[in-house]
């Protein structure tokens, strides 16, 4: 293992370690998504999700991380990210984003899928699209000679051109044996720039993206992040390895 401009370098063997952390994720995911229903509770998610990572051996990545209480960051509508599980009931055309974080045998694994509960409007559809496309197009650039910032310039400019915002307080960031190491990465950004990606490196992406404005504020709570309008927010995140033949997304099933 070695370390380029301060990002590290995995081994195959350490990947496969990720690849475990990462499907535990997946699986989660796959758990709740049948969910997500008018009248749950976010503490209810909560709790499924904890119970089924202890089950297969893990541990919930964000308890107790800096103080956070809870094992999901569940966020609502015009919440972006960090919003912490409670006894509120989702309700009929609500965006949810649960963000699922696991640390298995020491090694972390991270994503996050924003879902509608029952119907939701054609506004809020287009968000949750675009959002998710932006990962995509992030994953597309994330290759061999590539620079990070052509991650952050393709995921800023296809949101931009559809006119919603990416949010600039919180970025992406390299993931291992640590849950945030370096680098970190913005999904804004100038293309060409930054350090040249390698086989080896691993970080998980996430596009925040508003409706509105990118602007955003923390609730008293010290946790829970919403817009700055009020207007509504998705977050769709992957944990990705840089292979020779491009980027490997790891929190798949």
């Amino acid at each position: 293992m070695h370390i380029k401009t301060m990002i590290i370098i995995k081994s195959p063997r350490e990947i496969e370690h990720l690849k475990r952390s990462n499907a535990i994720v997946a699986e989660v995911f796959d758990k709740l998504k049948g969910m997500i229903a008018p009248g749950v509770t976010t503490k209810e998610l909560d709790q499924v999700a904890e119970e089924y990572i202890l089950s297969k051996r893990g541990r919930p990545a964000f308890k107790g991380y800096r103080g956070f209480p809870a094992t999901l960051c569940i966020s609502i509508n015009e919440e972006v990210v960090h919003g912490i599980p409670s006894q509120r009931r989702l309700k009929e055309g609500d965006l949810v984003s649960l963000d699922v974080g696991v640390n298995f045998l020491g090694y972390f694994g991270d994503a996050a899928i924003t879902y509608p509960v029952g119907e939701v409007d054609a506004e809020a559809k287009r968000l949750l699209e675009v959002t998710e496309k932006a990962l995509a197009m992030g994953i597309e650039k994330a290759k061999v000679g590539n620079r990070l910032f052509d991650i952050s310039y393709a995921i800023q400019s296809w949101v931009e051109s559809h006119g919603f915002s990416v949010v600039r307080d919180f970025v992406g960031h390299g993931i291992g044996k640590d849950l945030h190491e370096e680098p970190q990465i913005p999904n804004f950004g100038t293309p060409h720039q930054g350090p040249r990606l390698e086989k080896g490196m691993v970080f998980a992406l996430e596009p925040m993206v508003n409706e509105g404005t990118y602007e955003v504020r923390v609730l008293s709570d010290g946790w829970t992040v919403v817009t700055a309008d009020g207007k509504r927010s998705a977050h769709f995140e992957h944990t990705i390895a840089i292979t020779e033949d491009g980027a490997e997304i790891l929190s798949v099933l």
